[in-house]
């Protein structure tokens, strides 16, 4: 239910605009805050405190991957992680990079579809995806995964495992003991 959410829609095309917001009616955003350019979102990011910004990729004079960016990158306080999803009639491989590298969390590939909309939304939503912030960049860590670094190479995070194993420091738990976990004991 995003009834109370605070959502920003960024689409140049007035068609676009109705679309989007018949879709996100859907979820409960009642009162949506609407910008058709780079400066009009950018107005309304200082104005107030955003859960989540939709962004076309394609915007008029810029592109929503610059929004995205300027986003993470403001000192505009929680406006600075905010959802954001960029939506793209153009969804190559080079894009859905170029959009993760901007610190976008998906790209959304049009014609929109409320199923693939609300199935991002939630996954942003359930998921706690640390908030990356470095030199060259600010977003939502890129791993969807935690499965430590690629094979032959050290970890670059201070949380990355390394991935062999050493010898056991103790012996083998015996199979007493592990029938004796797995028994149900009964409870006074």
């Amino acid at each position: 239910n995003f009834s109370n959410a605070q959502v920003l829609f960024v689409e140049p095309s007035p068609h676009g605009m109705e679309i989007l917001t018949q879709i996100m009616s859907g979820y409960g955003v009642s009162s949506p805050h609407k910008a058709a350019t780079m400066e009009e979102a950018i107005s309304i990011l200082h104005k107030h405190e955003m859960d989540l910004v939709v962004c076309e990729a394609n915007l008029a004079e810029s592109d929503g991957y610059d929004l995205v960016q300027w986003l993470r990158r403001a000192n505009i306080g929680t406006n600075a992680h905010t959802s954001a999803i960029l939506i793209s009639g153009h969804t190559q491989v080079s894009k859905v990079h170029k959009a993760r590298d901007c610190g976008a969390n998906f790209i959304v590939a049009k014609p929109l579809q409320p199923k693939a909309l609300i199935d991002r939304l939630i996954w942003i939503a359930r998921t706690d995806r640390t908030f990356i912030q470095c030199d060259t960049y600010a977003g939502p860590d890129r791993r969807f995964q935690s499965i430590g670094p690629p094979p032959n190479t050290e970890g670059r995070r201070r949380d990355d495992l390394s991935l062999e194993i050493g010898d056991a420091k103790e012996g083998n738990i015996s199979q007493e003991d592990i029938d004796a976990l797995m028994k149900p004991v009964r409870l006074k």
